[in-house]
């Protein structure tokens, strides 16, 4: 006898073993043992999830001569009768394949004709959003008035397809993802039926993978048994046959992505193709895993929503010390975009590849999130004592960034002088154009004066952009990037008119009295 895949081996005969949709068939059980039986059902939900399993059943069940609360016998005629798919009154139609106009005429001619034995006629159509717009008009009124004897029951994945005029006419069913937990427990049931050895593990990870349906975790399982027959399946053999990555490698990813190291990234993505895994699937992995980083970011209890050995946890958690909740957000982000673009690409590596380089230098970005980074960058240059140099300042469109120069000493320079003060004015537009945002847009409102022992003075009339420039790191970083463009060491002084009413109308705006020259850069 051939081999029958698991999906269709153990596909559910009775209501009982129908797992993760408890809340239809409750309901269902009820309309039968009460007899409240309706004339339209509509089942919708993502594949895998039971639809055309709870069809067959109910089928079975409205037609059984000795039902058990609801639930077929399956012992009688006309239960085995449809168990063997020989039973008159029940016509199961692919709409796929069958969506004219004059399919849908040939069953609304054939519904006028009571059954010959049992009690209702069962139209099962799958896929129903396929019809076309004359076969739905053809079904609309046998659907609304069907003779007593007659049940349909349509089937889809994509319910937002059907015409309102179609839904209004059904009993509407959603059929929920199965957890994972649910799949891991049925698959573990069936395993010790079949008498195969699995490790837990690699259960747990195929209900995953699977995705809510329970179906799609019975071929995965199925695919895995077949490549390693005879054999225990383990958790490393089943990432080894559905091509997925393990964890170990997205945080080794992820800590050279935080040390800013193209190289490394690109070399462990090498290893990856190199193994043969699918990288659409790594990509929806890799989001994955930040995600549960993002978690570890903002939870107390990391072990109640993330499925992980405690070692990997542990890592886990490292890493989210490591980094700040903005960045993993511009992580997901950029991933994210990238999953819906890698599925149709013909080139899948470079798109991944130059996704890593965006994560590892923000300032190919020009996004709310990635300037963030770029200041949180330079600020932890300058922590460390990397001086930001004009000589090192990179163009990019919209903007510019400073980059860090070599670490080196910073010189003692002379004190700045008037005549200094004024070599400033006169490049002040260029020292804006090479500031990124949001000290560009602040450093424009500025009005230039000076102010005693000839410091520069820096006027604002609104509270934000003196805020901001009387932050620490980013004084010294305008003072550094000064006394780089003149060799002069130069003090900046902050003032807000808007809290000091009186120097509003005293104050010498230098802007008024000398004629700044706007110097272009090369």
């Amino acid at each position: 006898m051939s081999y029958t895949a698991l999906y269709r081996k153990f596909r559910p005969d009775n209501f009982e073993d129908v797992k993760g949709q408890e809340h239809i068939v409750t309901t269902l059980k009820n309309q039968i043992a009460a007899d409240r039986i309706g004339h339209a059902y509509l089942f919708c939900g993502t594949r895998g999830t039971g639809k055309t399993t709870i069809a067959k059943i109910f089928a079975k069940a409205v037609n059984c001569e000795h039902p058990v609360d609801g639930s077929p016998c399956g012992e009688c005629a006309s239960c085995k009768a449809i168990a063997a798919g020989a039973s008159m009154n029940v016509i199961e139609i692919d709409a796929a394949s069958n969506n004219g106009v004059d399919n849908i005429r040939e069953i609304v001619e054939e519904v006028e004709y009571s059954p010959a034995q049992g009690k209702f006629k069962v139209y099962i159509i799958d896929e129903v959003h396929m019809l076309s717009i004359g076969a739905f008009n053809a079904l609309l009124k046998t659907l609304e008035e069907p003779p007593s004897y007659v049940i349909f029951i349509l089937a889809t994945t994509e319910v937002h397809k059907i015409p309102i005029t179609i839904l209004s006419r059904c009993q509407r069913y959603d059929f929920k993802r199965i957890t994972v937990d649910t799949i891991e427990k049925r698959l573990q049931e069936l395993m010790e039926k079949e008498e195969v050895q699995v490790e837990e593990k690699a259960l747990r990870y195929i209900a995953k993978t699977a995705d809510g349906s329970m179906r799609d975790a019975l071929s995965l399982l199925d695919q895995c048994i077949a490549f390693h027959y005879g054999q225990e399946l383990t958790y490393e053999k089943a990432l080894d046959v559905l091509g997925a990555v393990d964890t170990e490698v997205f945080s080794n990813l992820l800590r050279d992505v935080l040390k800013r190291d193209v190289i490394g990234c690109i070399s462990l993505l090498e290893d990856i193709i190199m193994q043969g895994r699918e990288l659409p699937q790594f990509v929806a992995d890799f989001t994955w895993y930040m995600r549960n980083l993002l978690l570890a970011k903002t939870s107390d209890h990391l072990e109640d929503v993330v499925d992980m050995s405690t070692d990997h946890l542990a890592r886990l958690k490292e890493e989210a010390e490591m980094t700040d909740m903005d960045t993993i957000m511009r992580y997901i982000r950029i991933f994210s975009e990238l999953a819906d673009k890698i599925k149709y690409a013909a080139q899948k590596r470079v798109l991944i590849e130059i996704a890593l380089i965006k994560l590892c230098k923000p300032e190919m970005e020009h996004t709310n999130d990635s300037v963030l980074d770029r200041i949180k960058q330079l600020e932890e240059k300058m922590e460390e004592g990397i001086v930001v140099a004009a000589g090192s300042v990179s163009q990019v469109t919209g903007g510019s960034i400073l980059e860090p120069a070599a670490r080196r000493e910073r010189p003692q320079l002379p004190k700045a002088l008037p005549d200094d003060i004024q070599q400033i004015l006169g490049k002040w537009q260029s020292v804006i154009g090479m500031t990124a945002m949001p000290m560009k847009a602040y450093l424009k409102e500025a009005k230039l004066s000076l102010a005693g022992d000839n410091r520069l003075m820096l006027v604002f009339e609104s509270p934000l952009p003196y805020d901001y420039m009387s932050i620490e790191e980013h004084k010294v970083l305008l003072e550094q990037m000064l006394s780089d463009m003149i060799g002069k060491e130069i003090e900046v002084v902050l003032q807000n008119v808007e809290s000091d009413r009186e120097f509003r109308d005293n104050y010498v705006d230098l802007s008024q009295l000398i004629n700044m020259e706007i110097e272009e850069e090369d």
